[in-house]
């Protein structure tokens, strides 16, 4: 009997460490954020209501920004329940929107005098084709072109408050599909491939970073991407393994989402990311992304056509 016992200790012992690898590290720092404000999109589910909660418990004012405001509402009252902290405030943001893209940024420059710190956390996945009420297709609209336009928005109070740092929350998907940007279909109304779409605007949110990083030189404002992990939230409704039948796999292999939010934090607070621009992060430490992630031409070219798509060209 003592080498069937063994050999069972040894498959959960196996297990066990497997279970703790998915779950990732978690963010060491314990910087106070007295004094910081911190905007986050999509703060209402998932690790951005975690990232908002943590934030908080660091003494930040917090603003999370939120399509649904029933939704919003409910997450505001948990945050500041499980943060201590009363500071923490919702306003209206549809990402699928520029108009209310401007109206959130215009509320934020009108009510903060300073931005240390802009999540842009929110996104959605694998959905069926559908467009922007600007006519963008849906997840290059919200997950890219949004963040877009709402961190150009707010750089200037970005700069005014610096040191301050931007964290796009990309995806490993970014490696995933052709690793270029789909320039010829930007908008994929030749062909739809929800997957496609899907690393298309994860791609961008990368190549973003790195552009906008070049432009922060001398600035004192960061700006860098990261992959939050597997995470088993209500981002994946689209998905296959979204069904009650995926659970324990799910279970097993996904990160929750506070231990999904731990880069977020991390690239937000961590002393060991101060001056750090420019850089994709996984499992709270910089690793290297696509090669198609790094091509500046593509950068370049994805920069200048967000600009014109958005409506910022002089």
């Amino acid at each position: 009997m003592a080498v069937p016992t063994a050999i069972g200790v040894a498959a959960i012992a196996v297990l066990y460490a497997g279970k703790m690898y998915f779950q990732g590290p978690k963010c060491k720092s314990k910087r106070n954020l007295d004094g910081k404000t911190v905007v986050i999109t999509g703060g209402n589910s998932g690790i951005g209501k975690e990232t908002a909660v943590d934030l908080a418990r660091r003494g930040a004012r917090v603003i999370i920004g939120c399509r649904n405001l029933q939704k919003g509402k409910e997450a505001l009252k948990e945050i500041k329940e499980r943060s201590g902290n009363s500071n923490v405030f919702l306003e209206e943001l549809d990402l699928a929107s520029l108009k209310s893209v401007r109206t959130f940024a215009d509320k934020i420059l009108s009510l903060e005098s300073r931005v240390d710190v802009l999540i842009n956390n929110a996104g959605v996945l694998m959905c069926p084709y559908q467009k922007t009420k600007d006519g963008f297709e849906m997840q290059f609209g919200t997950n890219h072109l949004g963040h877009f336009l709402l961190t150009m928005l707010l750089l200037d109070r970005l700069k005014r408050s610096q040191p301050s740092r931007i964290i796009n929350v990309s995806s490993y998907a970014h490696r995933m599909g052709s690793d270029k940007i789909n320039f010829t279909d930007i908008n994929y109304e030749k062909s739809y491939d929800r997957w496609a779409a899907y690393y298309n605007s994860k791609l961008a949110n990368v190549l973003f970073t790195r552009e906008l990083s070049k432009r922060l030189e001398g600035t004192h404002v960061t700006v860098n991407a990261l992959h939050p992990g597997a995470v088993s939230t209500e981002l994946q409704r689209h998905m296959f393994f979204s069904s009650f039948w995926f659970y324990p796999i799910r279970w097993y292999m996904f990160k929750t989402a506070e231990q999904g939010a731990q880069t977020s934090i991390y690239c937000a607070v961590s002393e060991e990311m101060d001056g750090v621009s420019g850089k994709y992060l996984c499992d709270c430490r910089i690793v290297e992304p696509s090669k198609g992630a790094q091509d500046d031409d593509a950068a370049k070219k994805l920069w200048d056509l967000s600009i014109k798509m958005v409506g910022l060209q002089k």
